[in-house]
């Protein structure tokens, strides 16, 4: 097999391959590719069998990350919690594995990453799992009466209907407004974990580019946002990307209020089901509020080619040096920061 280059910026092909393939998701997209390249000036490209001019019938998305801190690598893809090979039949994934490791030592690059779904260690062992995550869905099919049966009694259903009875607000949409008020909650969550905000810019390019497959949803008190979350939606399939909120109301109920009518618009939309993202695995409390909503859990594993480990962990040494240095600096200059590393992370 040759495998050959495609730029999903500017061949159609790409965006056909997407529309079409069964495993294709948000992240996969021409606007969340966009959205990276205008931000952190990522290079895209798509590892393909078709020969310019030929139909696409496969294909790899992957973007060249080139940093000082981090090195030089290939990601598919920078911050998507999963970004599955679209390849029919899988039997094609030894030859761009081969590829991707040949390439890799030629160009002298930290390494190569994939985030699949599901994927199986090759019998060559090129690509081996590097890191694992705890992974989230809820099926939409049962009714909206059922779904909210399955979620916990006192952490979510008590705490929707709390929500209702103290008056709490609901806006959704994409205005000027809405992302203010989204990123104003989001360094204040940034800020209550000791991490770096997301670059501003970020969220206005996802906008920018997503269009109307991606929404904000604000729960207000008093005209006051006290929680907020970012879905992406793609064919049947939402994907609840961020999420932020005023620890000072997190007894209003404002996080599980947003969720159900996220539920609730997902089920009339005819959506089956919804994406709730990867959790670290020590993080004990993000898991174990998602599983209250009646969720299934399984895992996520990244597989990665490295030529050597010891730049790899040089590497991963150097990104957190530069997050710990980051995160104690003042609030006011949180963004400067965000706008510096958060290209270097992907």
């Amino acid at each position: 097999m040759n495998i050959n280059i495609a730029n999903p910026l500017s061949d159609s092909r790409w965006d056909e391959l997407v529309a079409r393939h069964p495993r294709a998701s948000a992240f996969h997209t021409r606007g969340w590719l966009e959205a990276l390249v205008r931000t952190h000036g990522y290079e895209p490209l798509v590892l393909t069998s078709a020969r310019p001019g030929e139909p696409m019938q496969e294909g790899i998305v992957l973007c060249r990350v080139s940093s000082w801190i981090t090195g030089t690598r290939l990601v598919s893809l920078p911050f998507a919690d999963h970004c599955e090979p679209l390849l029919d039949p899988m039997d094609d994934s030894r030859e761009f594995s081969s590829w991707l490791r040949t390439e890799c030592d030629r160009q002298r690059w930290r390494y190569v990453e994939l985030r699949p779904m599901s994927w199986k260690e090759s019998s060559d062992g090129i690509l081996k799992s590097s890191c694992s995550y705890c992974f989230h869905t809820l099926n939409l099919s049962p009714s909206v009466e059922q779904i909210f049966r399955t979620l916990h009694r006192d952490s979510v259903q008590r705490r929707i209907l709390r929500a209702g009875k103290l008056g709490i607000t609901y806006e959704i949409g994409r205005s000027p407004q809405l992302q203010s008020e989204f990123y104003r909650l989001v360094r204040m969550t940034r800020r209550r974990q000791r991490l770096i905000p997301q670059p501003r810019i970020w969220f206005r390019n996802l906008v920018e580019y997503i269009g109307k497959d991606l929404q904000i949803r604000l729960a207000r008190k008093d005209g006051v946002g006290i929680a907020a979350m970012l879905t992406l939606q793609h064919r049947s399939r939402i994907i609840y990307k961020y999420g932020c909120s005023d620890e000072r109301s997190h007894h209003l109920g404002g996080v599980p209020f947003l969720f159900w009518r996220l539920i609730e618009e997902s089920k009339a939309l005819g959506m089956e089901e919804i994406d709730l993202g990867r959790s670290d695995l020590d993080n004990e409390g993000l898991i174990r509020f998602k599983d209250r909503f009646g969720t299934r859990k399984q895992s996520l594993t990244y597989f990665r080619y490295s030529p050597t480990t010891r730049r790899d962990a040089e590497s991963s040494w150097g990104l957190r040096a530069a997050r710990q240095i980051f995160s104690v600096l003042p609030e006011i200059v949180s963004p400067a920061a965000g706008r510096i590393l958060y290209r270097h992370i992907g």
